[in-house]
């Protein structure tokens, strides 16, 4: 069953994250006037580190800290990028020794990923 309380932590988190990701992308790609997305990169790079340092964080406390993870991670960081969750992923499956399945999932998930967001477009023409 979904607990009520934890979906609005992370439904709190992801709007904050989402507008967040709006305001900073659209700040960058104006800063320098480039081809190179970097709103969107810099973006998915400062969500990897908010991540890393809320996790970091979170296995390291003694206490529970479920109701802020949930708030940060899984929604602040959700609804910032969920490139960070992917680079998550990726960490814990490195440091389970899954390193075929971590290169599977990176180059999978970019390939297909790109390979679906055509599709899609195209579907649309």
């Amino acid at each position: 069953m979904i607990n009520l309380y934890n979906s609005l932590l992370v439904i709190i988190g992801s709007a904050i994250g989402g507008g967040c990701r709006f305001w900073i992308s659209t700040w960058m790609q104006k800063q320098l006037t480039t081809s190179f997305p970097i709103g969107t990169f810099t973006v998915n790079m400062l969500g990897c580190l908010a991540i890393g340092l809320i996790v970091g964080m979170a296995e390291k406390s003694s206490m529970n800290q479920t109701n802020l993870t949930l708030l940060l991670a899984s929604g602040f960081c959700g609804g910032f990028t969920t490139f960070s969750a992917f680079a998550l992923e990726n960490i814990q499956l490195l440091k389970n020794g899954l390193n075929v399945q971590s290169a599977t999932y990176i180059i999978v998930s970019v390939a297909v990923g790109v390979a679906l967001v055509k599709t899609g477009m195209t579907l649309i023409k």
